[in-house]
């Protein structure tokens, strides 16, 4: 639809209907939880952070070319005229689309046996339940305060950059792409920091330096310095992506894990959601540092209820 037209309400619809669940992150999309859940099924616990971490990279690093080549507009303007110049972008996503659905139509797949999986040793299968969705709860909750964050930055965080710096494509998409390869490095670097450290500290420690990085960003001078901030924030914000994730699936038993995975898309989608309308009210307003310094506090807050609602879990082990 986005690549035949561009009258407005086509490309909203779009938008909503092929966007949804989709991203600064490289993810699948709404197809994100049946990734996640077929991923784990032939993973051990103690793979499951590094594994997430590597899938998380591989994504980030297409990110980054996509925004590569999104840099190259200026140079199809000429040739094509006005926003025809975009529509090439539309066509390339499309045929990456299409490649996926190839891989996928050929991929293994193990059907997990019917009915629920046993409890753990001396608990009967009503209190596994209940603590699995204690934790489903916990999980939803903090995940609010997260998704709300990303989306007053995630989304128009290019639509910032051109009107506070007043650049164009040419400008921002290599921007953009530094930092989805940055988020690729910081994947790897959380992949290696959870064979030593676990689930939760390798989050603590780099999303809260992200955090500080997060609120300097609208009080740079210039395109150049708030790029690299921003590309350094992404390293070490987005690169836990896949952590997270592999402490998501050891939430429940494996009967259970699309549930869990379906809801850490959706409580994070919802809110994320609504990030823009807020963020884009006040950028209307010309407060162009507020949204990051709320994004900001949100992010704080979700950084300390993932702490304390998942520390002591983590602790005892993913299963």
């Amino acid at each position: 639809m986005a690549l035949v037209t561009a009258w407005p309400p086509v490309l909203v619809l779009a938008a909503i209907v092929g966007g949804f669940g989709r991203g600064a992150n490289g993810s699948a999309g709404p197809l994100g939880p049946l990734e996640q859940a077929w991923l784990a099924q032939s993973l051990r616990p103690e793979q499951r952070g590094v594994v997430f971490s590597i899938n998380s990279a591989i994504g980030f690093g297409g990110m980054a070319l996509g925004a590569l080549l999104a840099g190259g507009i200026p140079a199809l303007a000429g040739a094509l005229g006005g926003t025809l110049a975009y529509r090439p972008l539309f066509l390339l996503s499309l045929a990456g689309s299409m490649g996926a659905w190839i891989l996928i139509r050929g991929s293994p797949e193990r059907v997990p046996v019917a009915g629920p999986a046993a409890p753990r040793p001396g608990a009967d299968e009503r209190q596994e339940r209940g603590r699995e969705n204690r934790l489903l709860a916990r999980l939803v909750i903090a995940n609010a305060l997260n998704g709300l964050g990303i989306g007053m930055i995630g989304p128009l965080i290019a639509y910032w950059f051109a009107l506070r710096f007043q650049q164009g494509p040419g400008s921002i998409g290599p921007a953009l792409a530094a930092s989805f390869v940055l988020a690729a490095l910081g994947s790897a670097l959380a992949g290696r920091l959870v064979r030593r450290h676990g689930l939760i500290r390798p989050v603590v420690v780099m999303r809260g330096l992200a955090l500080g990085l997060l609120v300097a960003i609208p009080f740079m001078p210039a395109l150049a310095p708030a790029a690299l901030i921003y590309a350094l924030r992404a390293g070490l914000n987005q690169g836990t992506a896949g952590v997270r994730i592999a402490l998501v699936v050891g939430l429940t038993r494996e009967g259970r894990r699309g549930l869990a995975t379906t809801l850490q898309n959706v409580s994070l989608q919802i809110p994320r959601a609504l990030g823009p309308l807020i963020a884009g009210f006040m950028l209307h307003q010309g407060l162009l540092k507020a949204p990051f310094v709320l994004a900001g506090l949100l992010q704080a807050g979700y950084l300390v209820l993932y702490v304390r609602f998942f520390g002591a879990y983590a602790a005892g082990g993913a299963e």
